[in-house]
C-alpha cells in the first residue's frame, strides 16, 4: 500500500542539511501522508485487537503480518535490499502514529527495524545484507538484538557471555555459552535470528566484545518462556540461554572487538525512535483525555469545562509537543550526517517523562474508568513507565546529556 506513495525523502534530507539546527515548520507533503496512512491503520487495523491481544498476553500476528503488507518493517531501507527506500524519519512517524493506539506493537516495528535489522544494514557484509535483510524488510521475518544481561544492563561492558573462536577465520566456528535477558521480538515464530553481544578475547582496554549473529533454532540455544511484565503485555519478550552454540565464524556481525562500539551507534539511533514511539504515547494519552472530557459530565457540564481538568490536559498537550519538537531535531541531524547523540539523549529523555507523566495525569482525567483495563489509558498507564528505563534508562540519558555538556 505504501508502494503508491511517493516519498521526496532526498529533498527533505536535503533541505535539513542546510537547516540542521531548525526544525521545519510543516512536515513535506510526502511525510504528512506517511502519517495520516498509518494513523487511519492503527485506528482501523491495530485498535479492534489491542485490548484482547493485552488481555492474553498473545502477540498479534495478524497485525503484524497487515504492518508488513503496508511496507513498515522497510521504510528505512534501500530498495535494492526489499525496502521502502525511505529514511529513519519516516520509521518515527510510524512509531508515533502507532504507539498513540498500542505500545506493544509499536516496540515490535521499532525493534524489528532499530535493533533487528539495522545492525545488519549498518555492519553487515553484503553477503550478510543479502540472507537477511529482504525477509526482514518485508515482515515475514524479525531479528532480535542480545545485549542485556542479568548482571549487565545499564553497565554493557560488565557482558559476560563469551565466545570462542575455533579454527580460522574463513571456515572456523563460535562457540557461545551465557545468557541474555528481556530480549525483544526473540521468540517469536518468525523470528529468524538474535545478534547476541559477547566477549571475544582481550584487548588494550579491557574486554574485547564483538556482535555475532544467531539463527533461531540452533542447538544450544535456548528460549526461555515469555515473562509475566506490568505492560507491553503483547509484546514478545524472553530471556536467552547459549550452552555450547556453534555458529559458522562467518556468522560474526562488523568488525571483531567492535560489538561494543557498534552497539552504541544502534542505542543512540535506536533512543529518537523510542522518543518517537513515547510522542505517539503521550499523545495518544492527549487525545483520549480531550474526547473523554468532551463527553463525561460532572457539576451540570462537561469536566473539560472545570479549570482544573482544562489546565492538566493542557500540560499534557505542551509535553507531547515539547518531546515532539526534541525528537524530530535530533532525527533532522542524523539525517544530516552531524552529531545527534546528545540531542538523541535530549529526545529520548523528554519523550518518555512525557508519556508517563502524560499517562498518569490521563488516568486522573478518566477517574475510576481510567483505573478499567478496556480504557486505553489504562494500557497506557502500565506500559509507559518502561519508556523511563529501555533502551536506557533516564538517568543513562542525564549522563549522557551532562557528559555533552563537558561534566
Amino acid at each position: 500500500m505504501l508502494a503508491n506513495i511517493y516519498f521526496s525523502y532526498r529533498s527533505f534530507t536535503e533541505e535539513l542539511i542546510c537547516v540542521s539546527e531548525a526544525i521545519p515548520s510543516e512536515l513535506p507533503d510526502e511525510y504528512r501522508e506517511l502519517s495520516a496512512t498509518v494513523r487511519d491503520f492503527a485506528e482501523q487495523v491495530v485498535a479492534p485487537v489491542s485490548a484482547q491481544h493485552d488481555r492474553e498476553h498473545s502477540f498479534p500476528y495478524e497485525v503484524i503480518a497487515a504492518m508488513a503488507e503496508l511496507g513498515l518493517f522497510g521504510l528505512p531501507f534501500p530498495e535494492e535490499y526489499g525496502g521502502m527506500g525511505g529514511d529513519y524519519f519516516a520509521l518515527c512517524l510510524a512509531l508515533e502514529e502507532l504507539a498513540k493506539v498500542d505500545q506493544s506493537v509499536a516496540i515490535t516495528l521499532e525493534a524489528g527495524v532499530s535493533l533487528g535489522a539495522m545492525p545488519i544494514y549498518r555492519f553487515g557484509t553484503e553477503e550478510q545484507r543479502q540472507r537477511w535483510l529482504p525477509s526482514l524488510a518485508a515482515g515475514t521475518t524479525l531479528g532480535a538484538f542480545g545485549l542485556t544481561e542479568p548482571d549487565a544492563g545499564s553497565d554493557a561492558g560488565r557482558t559476560r557471555t563469551a565466545a570462542r573462536l575455533e579454527g580460522s577465520p574463513a571456515d572456523g566456528e563460535w562457540v557461545i555459552n551465557g545468557a541474555k535477558q528481556f530480549i525483544t521480538n526473540s521468540g517469536t515464530d518468525i523470528t529468524a535470528f538474535v545478534t547476541v553481544t559477547a566477549v571475544t578475547g582481550e584487548n588494550e582496554r579491557g574486554k574485547e566484545i564483538s556482535t555475532i549473529i544467531v539463527p533461531s533454532g540452533t542447538p544450544g540455544f535456548t528460549v526461555a518462556p515469555p515473562y509475566d511484565k506490568v505492560g507491553w503485555n503483547a509484546s514478545d519478550t524472553h530471556g536467552l540461554s547459549f550452552d555450547d552454540v556453534r555458529v559458522p565464524a562467518e556468522n560474526l556481525l562488523g568488525e571483531r572487538g567492535r560489538g561494543y562500539a557498534n552497539f552504541l551507534r544502534i542505542l543512540d539511533e535506536g533512543r529518537i525512535a523510542i522518543a518517537a514511539l513515547s510522542v505517539g504515547a503521550a499523545q495518544g494519552c492527549v487525545d483520549e483525555a480531550v474526547r473523554y472530557a468532551k463527553e463525561r459530565q460532572a457539576f451540570g457540564t462537561h469536566i473539560g469545562g472545570h479549570q482544573a481538568i482544562a489546565f492538566k490536559i493542557a500540560r499534557m498537550e505542551a509535553r507531547a509537543q515539547v518531546a515532539r519538537r526534541a525528537y524530530y531535531h535530533a532525527a533532522a541531524l542524523m539525517l544530516a550526517g552531524k552529531p545527534f547523540k546528545q540531542e538523541a539523549a535530549i529526545a529520548k529523555l523528554t519523550a518518555g517523562e512525557a508519556a508517563m507523566d502524560n499517562a498518569r495525569d490521563a488516568t486522573q482525567v478518566f477517574g475510576g474508568n481510567g483505573f478499567m483495563n478496556e480504557y486505553r489509558v489504562a494500557r497506557h498507564y502500565r506500559d509507559s513507565k518502561i519508556l523511563e528505563i529501555g533502551e536506557g534508562t533516564t538517568e543513562v540519558q542525564l549522563m549522557l546529556i551532562a557528559r555533552g555538556l563537558g561534566l
